[in-house]
């Protein structure tokens, strides 16, 4: 791959200041089991290559299906036509600094390879999670569902770069639906597509997989006898997997440099944060302190470089509660005067990469889950996404979750269906009053982060441990 791609740039002939190819080939599959029976069996492979080039301190694009040296020197003409276009139009004039030579490579870590389960085998799993959800006849519906993932990418540009990278996830997710008479119940492993992770077919044989699934079934049938949130101002205790929403919300989002300077509001949105408040905002309480990581080994969005070559490193975001930095590319920064990181992503070789999030993950504190339960007299302890609502400048918003237990006199008590709770981003953030330690740290993912126009969904990573908010009006409904 790396002589015909140095061969094609070498080959163009345009008067470029810069240019770029990144070449993606992907493999997907996904299968789908609901009440025991198949749903869906697919699997795809695509492959194309982006071309970027810069002109007179604009950026132009577009993107080939084919890597045939004529379609890349005639995607290579097109980009250059549109930054040539725009460069009288430019906002800000981008240069060579934006786009810096870099070599390197970055691999998944796995034990198995994706092809070590066949189709069939990963069905029978599936179908037994199904059955085995099934604990009682009053568990109406179950569903089971595994996606794997293979991509490689390989990135090349006019002053040197050469850049591979080989990414191997998989994704699980199982459910259940409880009902009895007008009361109807889901329970899920962690809510909608959180397991998501780097590495291979052995993420789907973990040895306590049974028990969580039985599990999952059982709490099903507890929520519909389970009495109904109350509605009061509480000490509030998020578990990991409600954490990720939480950080991704209220966090990732508001924090994006682009949506910052406008590119978003006709879609996705603004921000309530400005390029004033980086080094001076306090976001949230002296306890809070979050990362972007893409150096995290198996967390979902880790890699080496983004998709502009940048190096990807671990930086704080928010350190001791202060706003240190934002989620903006090379050209981002460079716009906004603000430090950002290596953020710039493309959801697919026929997407140009924009400011996204990747691995945001708020850090350990010092408390044990027994120690922070038993610190509260009166409070309740929610799990699991159900819903989320949340403005358009990331302000804000409302999260229900779907199992939740009272707290009373330092212990776990009564089951609580329907729970929800509602606040904005910096009142929330400042009540937070205590986070766990590694023991009850833990890292989930999404594969479906939407944003850009046209859209582009993308691999996010959240890890968190437990975490105590005090004083959040929680309240009931479904």
């Amino acid at each position: 791959m790396w002589s015909e791609l140095k061969k094609a740039i070498a080959s163009f002939k345009i008067p470029a200041d810069w240019i770029g190819i990144r070449v993606v080939k992907e493999t997907a599959a996904h299968h789908y089991v609901r009440d025991g029976l198949p749903q869906h069996n697919g699997k795809s492979t695509t492959i194309g290559a982006m071309l970027e080039v810069l002109v007179n301190g604009s950026l132009g694009y577009a993107a080939t299906n084919s890597l045939e040296l004529t379609s890349l020197q005639a995607a290579a003409e097109i980009a250059y036509k549109q930054a040539l276009a725009a460069s009288e139009w430019y906002i800000y004039p981008f240069g060579a600094t934006e786009r810096p030579k870099v070599v390197g490579e970055y691999h998944s870590p796995f034990l198995e390879p994706l092809n070590a389960l066949t189709p069939g085998e990963i069905n029978e799993l599936l179908v037994r999670i199904c059955h085995t959800l099934k604990v009682d006849d009053k568990i109406v519906q179950t569903s089971a569902n595994a996606s794997t993932n293979e991509k490689e990418s390989w990135f090349v540009s006019s002053n040197g770069s050469e850049v591979y990278q080989k990414f191997v996830t998989i994704g699980t997710h199982y459910g259940a639906i409880a009902q009895d008479g007008a009361i109807v119940q889901q329970r899920t492993n962690n809510g909608s597509q959180a397991n998501c992770y780097q590495g291979g077919i052995e993420l789907l044989k973990q040895d306590h997989l049974w028990q969580r699934v039985r599990q999952i079934g059982e709490q099903a049938i507890e929520l519909l006898s389970a009495q109904e949130c109350p509605t009061t101002r509480t000490n509030l205790v998020l578990a990991p997997d409600q954490m990720m929403l939480q950080i991704h919300e209220s966090i990732g989002h508001p924090l994006e440099i682009d949506r910052i300077l406008g590119d978003e509001r006709n879609y996705a949105g603004g921000s309530f944060v400005n390029t004033s408040d980086f080094g001076k905002l306090t976001y949230g309480s002296p306890l809070m302190n979050i990362t972007f990581d893409p150096t995290v080994v198996g967390e979902y969005a880790s890699y080496g470089f983004d998709d502009t070559g940048a190096v990807a490193t671990r930086e704080y975001l928010i350190k001791e509660g202060v706003l240190q930095r934002g989620l903006g590319s090379l050209e981002s920064q460079a716009r906004a005067n603000v430090p950002g990181v290596a953020c710039a992503r493309a959801s697919s070789w026929n997407r140009p990469p924009i400011d996204r999030m990747a691995n945001l993950n708020l850090e350990p504190g010092n408390a044990s889950f027994d120690e922070m339960i038993s610190n509260i007299e009166h409070g309740v302890y929610m799990e699991s996404n159900r819903s989320w609502s949340i403005d358009d400048r990331r302000y804000k918003f409302q999260f229900g979750c779907e199992y939740a237990k009272l707290i009373e006199n330092g212990k776990l008590t009564k089951t609580l269906r329907n729970p929800n709770y509602r606040a904005t981003t910096p009142e929330f953030w400042h009540s937070l009053i205590q986070v766990g330690d590694n023991s009850n740290w833990e890292m989930y993912g999404t594969p479906l982060c939407g944003k850009g126009e046209p859209n582009q969904a993308i691999w996010v990573g959240h890890g968190s441990p437990v975490c105590v908010f005090a004083n959040v009006e929680v309240f009931g409904g479904g």
